[in-house]
């Protein structure tokens, strides 16, 4: 201790304490014979090797803060870099002599001081422990500072490729470890293929089959050795419990820890050696909840400090918003942009590898984080494929502050997202009968999920009208078997939004098929206000049709056929009662009109309206008077028209 504090008032350093490492001094002999040291010693900002006979360090070494007091032999004569930058500094004009101290700096030693500390002790000749913890950082420590067999045999290099080839590649644990290790050393990691080496060996394993899998292989304890543990065996108990393989997924959880461009390398590698599609979307799935669990929730919740993913230091759910310039805000939704990309990159194209709520709320994440748009096509495409399986608070996707409209909820990622399923339905309908039965029922459900949709967000008054009949008609026409959900959706819509004029109504009413309405929508929409008076007549007129055609069937009793008379009269008085009021409405407008003289033009313009309805209302007479009513053989026979006698001309 008293040759540190004469080594320390001798180079004029402040001294707050000493620390030894491994609990006391530890004797160092190079294994050249060279200079003996005492042990590692650090203190706050230097880190220092003794000798033991006195002789003073000869070379100072400044990694990342941490100053190291060397000796110059035993570090150049396994370090070829270090070489170089001794020689380099010697030979400065105005450099140190021989006698004097140099100084090396190493700013970007991969690993920083901590490396370089085992990388010094192994220059010393003492024995460092290599491990799956520490192989990655010691072999791109030992390949930034040169320490090859072409120095020395058995050098650093040799040693860590040595425990890489021969330990960590026949470990799943190991390969796994080494893996993650790796994420702080790039590009070293890269330029010496350990990202892809581990990769390569993380995906062999995984494809193995799970019932040549060992539980202790896959780290963790078999439920059948647990379960026996908890009941503490009795003698009946005992040879009962068989052995039990791991499930497929076994290796999910494992991978799930690693950072994003590593996981997406080995999922990657998985692909390349066939692994089925729904595994693979079960990692990506699991990882997703664990990086993005704020993003991907169903309720969208803000942070919660008591989430165990919190608290393990994940990422969190931060949405830039445009405009605020937050650096950290932006680089954390960076970060989670990154995330999110890099995920759809990988998802299998096959259908069902993943559930489309996944999907759905991978999509919305994306949307939020402004990815980029060929992904997120991607997602669309995806989702299409399986829409039928989404639910409706899978799909209000609400509009963001630098979107372009002024709506609550994104109805045109809906609308694309109705245009992808149209688009790969197609196809498939037409291929086979049997198929295109399950194809409409797919349809169904969709149409279903649409016009919920609809109904949601028909409320909102900042929604256009154009946007609203665009994805009312999205679907084909046979997709709909019944159209009493699009007409509520209609309704809530024109309720919603009053100011829509006349003709705007009429064009929106399109969308309604009145033949495909139930009896009860009918009754409703009869009697419905706020529908075109042009809409109320084609129901009135369906309903009747309806009627009439029931009246003609064959085989009627007579007791349904006088209900159904009663029907069609009590249709026929709505009818008439609506006629009225047009009539009343059109002395109205000419008594309210100017005379002849003074606006020809509006008279002549009133006169056609007038005579449009007119003709309206007798075709509404003459097919409300006259039901098409099935007669007997011989009535029909009784009211043919008898012809006409003339009288001959006297002349």
């Amino acid at each position: 201790m008293e040759m540190w504090e004469a080594m320390e008032r001798e180079n004029h350093v402040e001294e707050r304490g000493l620390v030894p490492l491994s609990g006391g001094d530890v004797q160092v002999q190079d294994e050249r014979g060279g200079a003996k040291a005492d042990g590692s010693v650090r203190r706050d900002q230097s880190c220092r090797y003794a000798s033991s006979d006195g002789i003073p360090s000869d070379l100072l070494v400044k990694v990342g803060g941490v100053n190291f007091h060397l000796h110059k032999h035993p570090m150049v004569s396994r370090s070829a870099r270090l070489g170089r930058l001794v020689d380099e500094a010697s030979a400065l004009p105005h450099g140190p002599d021989a006698a004097t101290v140099v100084e090396v700096e190493l700013p970007d030693l991969p690993g920083g001081h901590g490396a370089f500390e085992l990388a010094a002790k192994f220059c010393y000749g003492v024995v460092v422990d290599i491990t799956a913890a520490n192989v990655a950082v010691l072999r791109c420590a030992a390949e930034y500072l040169e320490m090859t067999e072409e120095l020395e045999e058995g050098n650093l290099a040799f040693r860590a490729e040595a425990f890489l080839s021969y330990v960590v590649a026949s470990s799943w644990r190991d390969s796994v470890a080494v893996l993650r290790s790796c994420e702080g050393l790039s590009p070293w990691a890269e330029d010496l293929q350990l990202v892809r080496r581990c990769s390569e060996s993380v995906a062999a394993k995984a494809c193995t089959n799970p019932r040549a899998v060992r539980w202790g292989y896959a780290g963790r304890t078999s439920p059948a050795k647990a379960t026996a543990r908890a009941g503490a065996g009795t003698s009946s108990d005992k040879g009962q419990h068989q052995p039990v393989s791991p499930p497929a997924d076994w290796w999910v959880d494992d991978i799930c820890v690693l950072r994003i461009d590593h996981f997406v390398r080995v999922i990657t590698a998985v692909q390349a050696k066939g692994m089925r599609g729904d595994l693979i979307g079960a990692a990506i799935t699991r990882y997703s909840s664990k990086w993005l669990s704020a993003g991907l929730s169903k309720e969208n919740a803000g942070l919660r400090g008591g989430e165990p993913w919190q608290q393990a230091g994940v990422l969190q759910m931060v949405i830039a918003v445009a405009g605020e310039g937050d650096t950290q805000t932006e680089t954390a939704a960076s970060e989670q942009r990154r995330v999110v990309e890099s995920l759809i990159s990988i998802i299998p194209p096959q259908k069902d590898c993943v559930s489309c709520s996944f999907l759905l709320r991978l999509l919305r994440l994306a949307v939020m984080l402004r990815a980029a748009p060929a992904l997120v096509t991607e997602v669309e495409k995806l989702v299409g494929m399986q829409l039928d399986q989404a639910a409706l608070a899978d799909i209000l996707v609400p509009s963001y502050p630098y979107g372009r409209s002024d709506a609550a909820y994104d109805v045109d990622l809906v609308q694309r997202l109705v245009e992808q399923f149209v688009v790969q339905e197609q196809p498939l309908s037409s291929s086979s009968p049997s198929r295109g039965k399950a194809e409409n029922t797919r349809a169904q459900r969709v149409a279903c999920l649409l016009d919920s949709y609809l109904s949601e967000v028909s409320r909102d008054r900042n929604l256009a009208l154009g946007k609203f009949q665009a994805l009312a008609e999205s679907l084909p026409e046979p997709a709909r078997a019944c159209h009493d959900g699009l007409y509520r959706a209609v309704d809530s819509y024109l309720k919603a939004h009053p100011a829509v004029t006349e003709h705007e109504r009429k064009r929106l009413c399109r969308a309604v098929d009145c033949g495909k309405l139930s009896r009860e929508v009918r009754l409703h929409a009869a009697q419905n206000e706020r529908l075109p008076l042009r809409v109320v007549v084609q129901v009135l007129l369906s309903e009747q049709a309806r009627m009439a055609g029931a009246l003609g069937r064959a085989g009627r009793k007579e007791e349904d056929v006088s209900a159904l008379r009663m029907e069609v009269e009590s249709v026929s008085a709505k009818y008439m009662e609506v006629q009225r009021e047009v009539e009343l409405l059109q002395r109205q407008v000419e008594r309210m009109l100017p005379p002849p003289s003074a606006a020809g033009k509006q008279q002549q313009g009133v006169s056609v309206w007038t005579s449009g309805w007119k003709k309206l209302g007798r075709v509404g007479r003459i097919q409300v008077e006259q039901p098409v009513v099935s007669a007997a053989p011989d009535d029909i026979g009784s009211r043919e028209p008898r012809p006409r006698r003339r009288r001959n001309s006297a002349s």
